[in-house]
């Protein structure tokens, strides 16, 4: 799941919750004015994709979304990204089941024929520290490039790769806001990836591999040494196999084509690797979280103006794949929240390509559109 206890909105640290708002009537359908992305005889440059986050916590709700995957993408992406079982691999035990069967569940719906980027989690929610063991606790360490710590996560990540056999692989995910967050950690962060890379390729030729970072965070940041921050993430970012860009542009209250296109050509004249955009979204309703006296407006055609933008750009950067987080608004799924983490939850609940009942959204249309274009 994102980070769901570091966003920083308006302003505004979504970190404490204590309220939490009920729904308002879901919005009529709009008649939203459309652009053409790619001319009728003109290939695909690139692939499309979800992530399997699914709609509600059954499995039926899980089987949908490897289902719509199927048919509306050439590309996917499985997050493992809640905890590590950390004991287990320092002392060479068993995993605990509960990882077990989530692993084999994610594994046998895999969709036959359609690429793979696997998102590891190293950090916890906050980015502050390494993510939690599965009884809450995490392992002892001076730098995060303690052998101990190295040859835990590379016997992790390994496993993984076995398991899944990507495509494509995230080491860490949202890198960059562990710098924002816990800048003490950043040089063995380095160094440990560095190591644990080395190591991968020699086993992995083949396989492409990066960390991805937030643009929503690294255009216009508003944090101390902004400058200083920047080049050091676009330097990073420069060093890896492709740039694994995760956006989204209501963090920093985007909703024009021009403010969307702004952070796209900052991307473009800072990265020299094939961009990838590991994971986006965009509001297709209000975003209102009384607690943080948060309102955002947003609607379905705002929405479509952010995907129509995003394709575009990936069109003529060739980017290397388009991964839109959540297919289908997760109302459902929300319900089932405890009441101290819903107002964090509702931040992406609104942004499905389908709203919460399954119904198509504008964008829905203008990303089936493009998706119908040969790959080329």
């Amino acid at each position: 799941m994102k980070s769901l206890l570091s966003i920083c909105l308006l302003g505004i640290c979504l970190s404490v919750f204590v309220a939490c708002d009920e729904k308002t009537q879901t919005p009529a359908p709009q008649n939203c004015t459309t652009t053409t992305v790619l001319a009728a005889d003109e290939q695909r440059h690139f692939r499309m994709g979800f992530s399997t986050w699914a709609y509600d916590a059954t499995n039926n709700a899980r089987n949908d979304t490897y289902a719509f995957i199927a048919a509306n993408a050439d590309i996917y992406s499985e997050q493992v990204d809640d905890k590590i079982p950390w004991q287990a691999l320092i002392n060479n035990t068993d995993f605990p089941q509960e990882f077990l069967d989530d692993m084999n569940f994610r594994i046998s719906k895999k969709p036959a024929g359609h690429q793979l980027l696997l998102g590891i989690g190293l950090f916890n929610t906050k980015r502050t520290n390494l993510a939690e063991d599965y009884d809450g606790s995490i392992p002892s360490y001076t730098s995060l490039n303690d052998k101990k710590i190295v040859d835990a996560y590379l016997k992790y990540v390994t496993w993984l790769i076995e398991k899944y056999n990507p495509n494509y692989l995230l080491l860490a995910m949202e890198s960059n806001e562990m710098w924002i967050n816990n800048q003490a950690l950043w040089t063995g962060y380095t160094q440990m990836m560095q190591s644990i890379r080395t190591s991968l390729k020699q086993t992995y030729p083949q396989l492409l591999i990066s960390e991805s970072m937030t643009l929503h965070n690294l255009y216009q940041p508003t944090i101390a040494n902004a400058a200083t921050y920047q080049q050091t993430m676009i330097n990073y970012l420069n060093q890896l196999d492709f740039a694994a860009i995760s956006f989204y542009p209501f963090f920093k209250a985007f909703s024009t084509k021009a403010q969307f296109q702004e952070a796209f050509d900052f991307l473009h004249q800072n990265i020299t690797k094939p961009i990838a955009f590991a994971e986006t979204n965009h509001l297709a309703e209000d975003l209102i979280v009384t607690s943080t006296n948060t309102n955002l407006k947003s609607n379905e055609c705002e929405q479509n103006d952010y995907l129509e933008v995003l394709l575009a750009n990936a069109q003529t950067k060739s980017y290397t794949f388009v991964i839109w987080w959540a297919y289908r608004d997760y109302d459902q799924l929300w319900a089932t929240f405890p009441d101290n983490i819903k107002d964090i939850g509702k931040i992406w609940r609104d942004t499905g390509l389908l709203d919460e009942s399954g119904n198509a959204r504008t964008s829905a249309n203008t990303w089936k559109t493009v998706f119908g274009h040969t790959l080329q």
